[in-house]
């Protein structure tokens, strides 16, 4: 039986002025401090030992620019399917914000008022994914949190709602693979460290 040897590398942009506030960040096009600039050059070498076929950035500034430190910009297809949650009424503002009006919410459930509903997010993650697995080799993905978290849920045949079990921070690197042929997590959350 064939097995498939695929890897996807999922990276985090780097840090933003707005991840370090709480604020959230959808739409709102920011470019990276220079601490995420500094995250993002050290993935080139933690990479650049790997065979990437395709890689595939968010056309948001951050994630762009991250993808540029990597030492993948000229190669990157820009995909809108990429882009952060629309957060609506909700960019720019904070969770606890968010919860001194409407306690309880949480964006993998309850979506965003005038933005984007976990299911419509979920339905990118899925044309993200199809793009990857009918990808001869290795893959890249530069984007943002929450589509992320949704991206590895969806990878795993898990809904949308599922990405919230899946913390993950600015600046990581993630591998999605497979474990006899089922689709897996094979490392998440990894911090770039410099040597």
């Amino acid at each position: 039986m064939f097995e498939k040897q695929q890897e996807v590398y999922v990276i985090r942009h780097g840090e933003t002025e707005w991840s370090l506030s709480g604020q959230h960040t959808g739409t709102t096009d920011l470019p990276l401090t220079e601490n995420g600039r500094k995250l993002a050059r050290l993935l080139q070498p933690m990479l650049a030992n790997h065979s990437i076929a395709r890689i595939l950035t968010s056309p948001l500034q951050r994630a762009r620019e991250t993808c540029q430190l990597a030492g993948f910009g000229e190669k990157a297809e820009v995909d809108t399917n990429l882009v952060e949650w629309n957060y609506g009424e909700y960019e720019g503002i904070t969770t606890k914000q968010i919860h001194d009006k409407r306690p309880g919410w949480v964006i993998f459930t309850d979506g965003c008022p005038g933005g984007e509903t976990p299911e419509e997010v979920g339905a990118r993650a899925d044309r993200i994914i199809t793009k990857a697995r009918t990808t001869r080799g290795n893959v890249a993905l530069f984007a943002h949190g929450h589509i992320l978290r949704v991206l590895v849920a969806r990878w795993l045949g898990l809904p949308a709602s599922g990405g919230r079990y899946f913390l993950l921070h600015t600046g990581t690197l993630n591998v999605l693979s497979y474990y006899r042929g089922i689709p897996a997590v094979k490392i998440w959350n990894a911090p770039m460290v410099q040597g």
